[in-house]
């Protein structure tokens, strides 16, 4: 992983922006709701892409416990089921596009196309796919479905029914 990836991945997974010279940018706002429970743990979210075979192609982000000692947050990320077994349990390392999980409400991501997540990406139709888990709370998964084509804007958005509420993707080039 390059030292470039790296600096980038880590300032996209706070949420601000990174731009660059005629590059697009992909903004995700995912909506955790609030739960009514009486201990609650923030959910563990995993987002990628796939193609229309539901291969995994590439990671956007991770957000999980990256404050625990001796990195114990990580072994929790197999809960995110279908993340784990595309691509979480072949990975290394989670540095470069991880973050901590995010409180409820709307938490908005932008990424810039010119990152390895887009940069590759051949136009045709695509899902993004955004998976939450929590300690002690439910599951859930959204399907974006996207046409993407790097010069034309797109967006896409899905609801969950536990732990995603709103989730929407718009890209402008």
């Amino acid at each position: 992983m390059t030292a470039r990836f790296i600096a980038f991945a880590a300032v996209a997974a706070t949420g601000l922006t990174v731009s660059a010279a005629n590059a697009g940018q992909v903004v995700f706002d995912i909506e955790i709701p609030t739960q009514k429970v009486a201990e609650y743990h923030k959910p563990y979210v995993a987002g990628w892409i796939e193609d229309t075979a539901g291969n995994h192609v590439a990671n956007a982000f991770l957000w999980y416990d990256v404050k625990k000692q001796e990195n114990r947050g990580a072994r929790w990320l197999k809960d995110l089921r279908s993340w784990w077994r595309k691509s979480g349990r072949d990975l290394s390392s989670t540095d470069g596009f991880s973050g901590a999980t995010r409180a409820p409400g709307h938490n908005t991501l932008a990424l810039d196309t010119n990152t390895s997540v887009f940069k590759g990406l051949k136009p045709g139709a695509y899902s993004f796919v955004v998976e939450a888990s929590r300690e002690q709370g439910g599951h859930d998964q959204v399907k974006l479905p996207l046409t993407w084509n790097p010069a034309k804007a797109a967006t896409a958005s899905a609801r969950g029914t536990t732990e995603l509420g709103q989730v929407k993707l718009s890209y402008k080039p």
